[in-house]
């Protein structure tokens, strides 16, 4: 998922290719995305990016011109600038391309005016990024932890007594009211690197920092937004939790285009940046909001309870994320299976079904002995009596007796089934 760098770089490449360029035309939107659409249409106009945190802003400007001030302006024409926030979710970039080579993805389109012609082109296979036109930043984030160091340092430590830092610190370092920019792998490498467990109450952790006039001078108010990742300087101070916030996403930042290569899409400079992210011998388990924490060593008092995975081997470059191989499809066996499980066959699920039927069979045969055993122990303890004019007893025959009951117990079985008879009004009743 793309983080405050990932973002800052993203301004840095849109800076970049759209320098000297001249935009015209509507600004287009695919069928497909559920975004709103950018009501924005200039003859001429050019693009400036910025970023703050999470979020990138597209300026659109149109030009003027001498001749648009003696011309009627058309109603259809915008003739004040616009700005357009984007989010870029999980997967969200810009590419510059050709009208020809636009990406599959390509949700929104700003189209150059030359031949042959260019598009600047936001995509989002996933489609949970998105953009806000005449959008401003969110209020519900915080200080930029890049761009606004010292207000965004005061802002977390005048703020400890919210309820937010009960949590641990690693869940609150995803707050993006206070700690605008950072992500799931750069919440890995600062407490890493701070040596601080994952799962520690957060309000311990940030109680001891504070702000001093010392800090102050070393760290500047706010960086102005630079137009290349060269000139950005890493400022040097006391390294504590809230200072790496700020310092780590520099160094990703001074990486360059090769941490953020939409072109190319190479990785392996940030791959090598990594120390706990995803690396080989860290562990990994997953926090109360369903996100994977990496870390080393304890996690901390207030860790959920889950399995702690070990990592036994580094992640794979990002080719190997995408790969749809048939290679990748085909399915591994396992080294202590000796036979291979087949499929069942039709047979034998009919000589099952028979077995089932048998053994119900079976059963209700077992009932009917049991039912005359019990039967034939009432006969017995029943007493001989002898009646007048007629000769033996009552218990002659005992075969006699229970073919007698099974023959009762069949008629009554019979008179339920059948249905009764309507009955016939008697005349006696009637008018005459």
């Amino acid at each position: 998922m793309p983080e405050g760098p990932e973002l800052h770089l993203a301004t840095l490449f849109v800076n970049r290719v759209c320098e000297g360029v001249v935009f015209t035309g509507p600004v287009e939107k695919s069928e497909v995305s559920k975004c709103p659409e950018v009501p924005f249409c200039c003859d001429a106009y050019r693009i400036k990016a910025q970023s703050r945190g999470k979020e990138t802003r597209l300026t659109l400007t149109p030009i003027k011109t001498d001749d648009d001030d003696k011309s009627k302006v058309d109603k259809n024409q915008s003739q004040q600038p616009m700005d357009v926030v984007f989010r870029f979710g999980m997967s969200g970039f810009f590419r510059f391309t050709t009208v020809d080579e636009l990406p599959k993805h390509a949700h929104l389109r700003f189209y150059t005016n030359e031949t042959p012609r260019r598009a600047l082109s936001f995509v989002d296979p996933r489609r949970f990024g998105g953009w806000q036109p005449n959008g401003s930043w969110q209020a519900d984030r915080g200080p930029c932890i890049i761009f606004e160091y010292q207000s965004f340092r005061e802002n977390v430590l005048s703020n400890l007594s919210d309820k937010a830092f009960d949590r641990p610190i690693c869940e609150v370092l995803l707050n993006q009211k206070y700690f605008n920019g950072v992500g799931n792998y750069l919440r890995a490498e600062i407490l890493y690197r701070s040596q601080i467990p994952p799962f520690v109450h957060a309000r311990t952790v940030l109680q001891g920092l504070e702000l001093k006039d010392e800090d102050k001078k070393k760290v500047k108010a706010e960086i102005s937004i630079t137009e290349s990742a060269d000139k950005i300087k890493i400022e040097t101070e006391t390294p504590d939790l809230l200072s790496l916030c700020h310092t780590l996403p520099l160094e990703v930042v001074k990486l360059g285009g090769k941490g953020y290569d939409p072109q190319t899409s190479d990785y392996s400079s940030i791959i090598a940046w990594m120390q706990c992210y995803s690396v080989d011998g860290m562990k990994s388990i997953r926090d109360r909001n369903g996100r994977t924490m990496w870390f080393k060593g304890d996690p901390g008092p207030m860790a959920p309870k889950g399995k702690i995975r070990n990592v036994g081997g580094k992640r794979k470059v990002q080719k190997s994320d995408h790969d749809y191989t048939d290679s990748k499809k085909a399915k591994k066996k396992r080294t202590g299976d000796v036979t291979d499980k087949k499929p069942v066959k039709r047979k034998e699920i009919k000589n099952i079904k028979e077995e089932i039927k048998t053994s119900r069979s079976q059963r209700c045969l077992k009932r009917q002995k049991n039912d005359e055993k019990a039967n034939d122990a009432e006969e017995t303890k029943r007493p001989n009596i002898r009646r007048r004019g007629i000769a033996g007893t009552m218990g002659q025959n005992k075969k006699q007796v229970i073919e007698s009951k099974t023959q009762k117990k069949a008629a009554t079985c019979r008179k339920r089934t059948t249905k009764e008879m309507p009955k016939r009004k008697s005349s006696r009743g009637r008018n005459t």
